[in-house]
């Protein structure tokens, strides 16, 4: 029996694999800070100017909902001024061959000359 999960602030229950996949690293911001933390530890400045445009709160937001689904890991170092990194836990690192697909595909769609409808 598949694994059923609710989405925050959502009363609908999740029971598909695609869409659990979905709540997970959905959002404008989550896949890229994925793609960019592949690469290694980033800080949270790093990740800023890496992603344009992004502002600090959502970035925090997503940063944290990462953290909660277990895709990232946040370490804080005791310091002053404080240092924190992060990383892809090994959940994370499962993406990479999910994100290299999702890659391939985009550029299959670009060469038909076709464009991705959606937000923004």
């Amino acid at each position: 029996m598949p694994q059923t999960l609710r989405r925050k602030n959502d009363k609908k229950t999740l029971s598909c694999p695609v869409e659990t996949t979905i709540a997970a690293i959905g959002g404008r911001w989550k896949v890229l800070v994925i793609h960019y933390l592949l690469d290694g530890v980033r800080r949270f400045g790093e990740l800023t100017r890496l992603l344009g445009g992004v502002s600090a709160r959502t970035l925090t937001r997503q940063l944290r909902e990462l953290e909660e689904s277990g895709i990232i890991h946040r370490r804080v170092y005791q310091q002053i001024p404080p240092k924190v990194e992060y990383s892809l836990t090994p959940l994370g690192r499962d993406l990479e061959p999910v994100l290299a697909a999702m890659h391939a595909w985009g550029q299959q769609l670009e060469r038909t000359g076709r464009k991705a409808k959606g937000k923004g």
